[in-house]
């Protein structure tokens, strides 16, 4: 059995926050330099052992959700409060009312549309905790629960608010349970990429949307309305999710050829995770339908298939989703657009 290593995996990338941190206007700068020290502390408490094991559900005659949302009240001690459980009555906290409907949204898409029960397959307990820290910009999983900042509100808004930033943070959850991709270099941008999918295949689905209609964004409403940008990251046109003065340009590539070798970000994971992005998205747009009908079924598929390591790298997991859309769609379109999608951006399926 693949051992499950929890990592410390956040939305915003900390190429972003270094950039801010390095900042001409001392408020954001001192904001980004307190989140990157958050993240630091959040992620070497990762690397602590913990007592017990994490909370699974009891077993369950149907495939039910349970959410639990906490507060930390701008504190950093996890989970925080218990704020709102399964099944109660919204609060008059918006951002724990957005985290439960989240958490919601994505044990639906899970459920309905691959028939997995809660992101390991046998009902895991969804746990988030909101109001972290202060001015802190930034969401993650820990490796047992997401946990998501109030912003700053001059460069960053809520982490709640974008529906697929809680879907991307699960997603490492499914991930973890699944594949275990290795966050570190390609398969540290195939497990981001992977986040960047499955979140996108939460709000497209929550919204009733096709691949079509899709914006194909990641975390669009959550930069302040100064800031010159869109959202983090653009799975149709990577590189061209903001453009600020402040923020930097988004560096994210759409193929091989302009691949960033980089010691930073565990090697580039955020960054170069804009390359399987946008296959996925040429591939689904191809399709046409509803994105998590074929090509989020093949991409499932190969999640779940037991076939990847966790050093997977992009060719071999483009070989891997044209044998599953092989296997399940046979020689038809399905497999065609997946090939075609991959050599457009300049992965070789052997």
């Amino acid at each position: 059995m693949t051992a499950h290593t929890p990592v410390f995996c956040s939305i915003v990338p900390p190429h972003l926050l270094e950039h801010l941190a390095r900042s001409s206007d001392p408020a954001v700068a001192a904001t980004a330099r307190r989140t990157l020290a958050a993240d630091a502390s959040a992620r070497s408490a990762r690397a602590l052992p913990r007592p017990g094991s994490p909370p699974t559900a009891a077993p369950r005659a149907a495939a039910t959700p349970h959410r639990t949302v906490h507060d930390c009240r701008h504190g950093t001690d996890l989970p925080g409060e218990k704020v709102r459980a399964e099944g109660e009555e919204a609060t008059g906290d918006a951002s724990v009312n957005r985290a439960y409907a989240g958490l919601g949204a994505t044990f639906d898409l899970f459920l309905n549309a691959f028939g997995r029960d809660s992101i390991d397959g046998s009902g895991l307990p969804l746990i988030a905790s909101v109001h972290y820290d202060r001015d802190y910009g930034n969401a993650f999983w820990n490796g047992e629960q997401m946990v998501f900042g109030d912003g700053d509100d001059e460069i960053f808004l809520d982490f709640t608010l974008p529906v697929d930033v809680i879907g991307h943070e699960l997603a490492h959850g499914f991930t973890q349970h699944t594949a275990n991709l290795e966050y570190f270099s390609q398969s540290g941008a195939l497990n981001e990429s992977v986040s960047d999918v499955f979140g996108s295949l939460v709000k497209q689905y929550a919204l009733g949307q096709s691949a079509e209609a899709a914006d194909w964004l990641i975390g669009e409403g959550l930069f302040h309305p100064n800031v010159e940008g869109r959202a983090l990251r653009s799975m149709k046109a990577p590189g061209t999710a903001y453009d600020d003065d402040v923020l930097g340009k988004d560096p994210q590539p759409a193929h091989m050829d302009d691949y960033v070798r980089t010691g930073s970000d565990n090697g580039g994971v955020h960054i170069n995770s804009g390359i399987p992005n946008h296959a996925f998205y040429l591939a689904a747009t191809e399709l046409g339908g509803n994105a998590w009908e074929r090509a989020g079924q093949i991409w499932y598929d190969v999640m779940t298939g037991g076939t990847l390591t966790p050093e997977t790298r992009f060719a071999e997991f483009a070989a891997a989703t044209a044998k599953a859309a092989k296997d399940r769609y046979g020689d038809g379109a399905e497999i065609q657009a997946v090939l075609k999608s991959w050599a457009a951006v300049g992965v070789p399926v052997d």
